[in-house]
Parts: C-alpha cells; structure tokens; sequence
C-alpha cells in the first residue's frame, strides 16, 4: 500500500525534472557583446563592415574634390544592396548601419530612399490642402543626390567532415549620379572557422 503512494510521488517529480531541463533561459547580454553561435553573418558583422567601409570611404579624395568644386557637402543615398550569398542576410539592417554611419560623420549629406521620398510627399501633398500656410512645406524643395552607393555580398563556403571555412566578401561602389563615375570602390573580407560536432546544410 505504501508503495502504491511512492510511485505516483515519483513519477510526478520525474515529470517535474524532465520539464525543468527543458525550459528556456534567457540571459540578456549588451548590443555590443560579440557572440558567435552559428558562424553565420551576424549583427556584429554587419555593424564593423559597415563603420569600417564608410570610414575609408569618407577619408578618400573624392569628399574634398567635390567640396572643393561646389563649395558643399555631396549628397549621398543608397542605391540596391544586393545578397548573392548562400544565406540569408537581413539587408534592410546592413543598410540601417551603413545609413547611421555616413550620417554621424557630419561629412555628407544624406539623402532618404525612395520609399522614404513616397511617404514624405504623400504628407505634402496632405498638406498642401490640410496645413496652414506658414508651416506648410512646398513641393518640389527635395536635395538631389550627387552620388548613389550600390553594392553586393558574396560568400563561399569551404567544409570538409566536420569543419567548415566561410568566407564573406562585401563590395560597395559609390557612384557619381552626373556622369557615371565610380569615385570609390570599397571591398572588406570576413573569414571564420566554423567547428562543429555536427555540420548541418
């Protein structure tokens, strides 16, 4: 009879262990903190390839030709980003950083994309009829761009058994919208050494 009670006992903090192991932990750790877990393209990739690309691109000749002929800071906006690697890669953040980069040098002026350019106008054209006439903005006010960045990702990938070797090479083109110069051309290359107990594709 006693044992009949010991056995329902048991089983229920057998349950109890199992679904302990099983529950999830979350740790919160800082925006910054590298954490390698896959060796796949990560936030931390995309934050220094982009701070480290604008920066060589902001210190190479172009900015001051052009400030030297025009007497201003060039206009710069984003052009298509294209992923050509074998994973995906969240573009819109890889953008999102290059974007913060350029616009915290203070170096050039940056110009919204045309997505962004849909909405702004969208709202003058509302106020054109709804706002009133001293804080309404007027069409047709809009900063050209002087130059346009275009770029791409590529990767290969080089495994064998249980290793893998992958390799990401980032290319961006900044083009003059005048004539079709390409004043720059940037290139980072990332390469990680991936070890697993089992590689998964």
């Amino acid at each position: 009879m006693r044992m009949n009670r010991i056995y329902p006992l048991f089983a229920a903090l057998l349950v109890l262990f199992v679904l302990s192991g099983c529950s999830t932990q979350v740790n919160r750790i800082e925006p910054d903190e590298v954490r390698d877990l896959s060796g796949a393209w990560n936030d931390t990739d995309s934050r220094l390839v982009s701070e480290e690309m604008i920066a060589d691109l902001l210190e190479r000749p172009w900015v001051g030709d052009f400030r030297a002929e025009t007497g201003k800071r060039p206009a710069v906006i984003v052009g298509t980003l294209r992923n050509l690697s074998h994973e995906h890669i969240n573009i819109n953040t890889f953008v999102a950083d290059i974007e913060r980069a350029m616009v915290n040098s203070g170096r050039v002026d940056f110009v919204a994309s045309s997505l962004e350019r849909e909405e702004i106008r969208d709202e003058r054209k509302d106020q054109d009829l709804n706002a009133r006439e001293e804080t309404r903005k007027a069409m047709g006010q809009e900063l050209g761009a002087d130059f346009m960045l275009k770029g791409q990702i590529n990767t290969i990938i080089d495994h064998a058994s249980k290793n893998q070797v992958r390799f990401y090479q980032v290319d961006l083109t900044l083009i003059s919208l005048a004539d079709n110069r390409k004043v720059w051309l940037g290139q980072k290359k990332i390469k990680k050494f991936v070890k697993r107990s089992k590689l998964r594709y």
